[in-house]
């Protein structure tokens, strides 16, 4: 499994149950790298989701919550070792996307994250983990920088587990 996720300088990921910038570039990336895969969320990350499952993708949702079911659109599991399975069972490459709680359980079982870093910082009330602090992780690869349509500076950025 390998994270993927959008930052800002300070490790916030969002506000509100919304994402803290929007960035065409890196919704572009998110789908290329995702796409025919298996996209690991919480319940509240799928909820967020503006039009409802990812297309293209097995989405595994991970949740105590008993009110959800699996469907035709998304599976549900109890356990990161159930999301897992299931994930392995459609044969593809496994994403854990969010949300913060998820990300802070399961950061050590991921071998990759893919990281879009937005050099500002806003208001955010949920956080990445801060991987530059986490000798468990090293940076093995940054783009050039570039701006999103509002101004705003970022960079994707690789790092790998140890």
């Amino acid at each position: 499994m390998d994270a993927i996720v959008s930052v800002t300088r300070d490790w916030g990921i969002g506000r509100d149950g919304g994402l803290l910038v929007r960035n065409k570039a890196d919704m572009r990336r998110f789908k290329e790298l995702t796409m025919g895969g298996s996209v690991i969320m919480g319940r509240k990350t799928f909820e967020s989701l503006p039009g409802g499952p990812l297309t293209g993708r097995n989405n595994i949702v991970l949740t105590r919550a008993r009110d959800l079911a699996s469907s035709e659109d998304i599976e549900v599991a109890r356990s990161i070792d159930e999301a897992l399975a299931l994930a392995d069972a459609y044969g593809e490459r496994a994403w854990l996307i969010g949300g913060a709680s998820l990300y802070r359980q399961f950061i050590d079982r991921c071998s990759m994250a893919y990281v879009t870093f937005h050099d500002i910082v806003l208001d955010a009330d949920t956080y990445f983990p801060d991987l530059d602090g986490d000798d468990a992780w090293s940076c093995i690869g940054i783009t050039e920088t570039d701006f999103t349509e509002r101004g705003i500076p970022f960079h994707f950025a690789l790092y790998e587990h140890l």
